[in-house]
């Protein structure tokens, strides 16, 4: 299947799409957790990847006795601990990128990470200056699953959602594409595809290579 004649617009989710961070924050979560006294059980991790406002599914899940303020103070740290040594990029991300740069194809990153945070971690990685536009959970009223983010991607570059493809790794950011009605396709980090993600999306491949290769030569 070969897409590129179909499309005009290239939109990325960035945390386990472009960089690997999706297993560095996960992990960093439950370690803040447990060390505050409180267990973060496996469908609760897996319920929070590609959300914007995780701490409102932690603060429902544990109760008022947890710390939101805490919480994100030790997060941070952690965090930072763990990417002090540098983001990695996910496999294929500089090939892809090269090769919509030698097609003049936009690019933009819609993602549910705030803008200070996208903008450090893009930079940080060396590939900023690569996209056209970046929006983020600061830019918009929703977060995905709603498809606000990816709209406004879509705005910003100056093209209708039927002319652009997103590339996501999570359920919700399929979501979220899939409802601003841009064909998407899925290349899996921490969550499996589904039968419901096979439904919303054009394609489901392994990685940003198979997305390359998708485009034709």
């Amino acid at each position: 299947m070969i897409i590129s004649k179909r499309f005009e617009a290239v939109i990325f989710d960035m945390d386990g799409l472009l960089i690997d961070t999706e297993r560095i924050f996960r992990v960093a979560v439950v370690e803040t957790v447990e060390a505050m006294g409180f267990v973060l059980p496996e469908d609760v991790q897996q319920a929070m990847i590609g959300l914007p406002d995780t701490d409102i599914v932690m603060q429902e899940f544990f109760g008022p006795e947890f710390s939101i303020a805490d919480f994100r103070h030790r997060l941070h740290e952690q965090v930072d601990a763990r990417l002090a040594g540098g983001i990695p990029l996910r496999a294929g991300v500089l090939e892809i990128l090269d090769f919509l740069d030698q097609r003049d194809i936009p690019k933009a990153v819609a993602t549910s990470t705030r803008r200070p945070t996208t903008e450090k971690h893009l930079s940080r990685c060396g590939i900023r200056h690569r996209f056209q536009a970046v929006a983020t959970r600061d830019d918009v009223a929703r977060g995905k699953p709603h498809p606000d983010v990816y709209l406004r991607a879509a705005a910003d570059l100056g093209f209708a959602p039927a002319k652009c493809v997103a590339l996501e790794d999570s359920h919700n950011g399929v979501r979220a594409a899939h409802a601003a009605g841009i064909a998407t396709i899925m290349v899996p980090d921490l969550l499996r595809p589904t039968a419901e993600m096979s439904a919303l999306c054009i394609a489901v491949v392994d990685d940003l290579h198979q997305v390359r290769r998708l485009f034709g030569d």
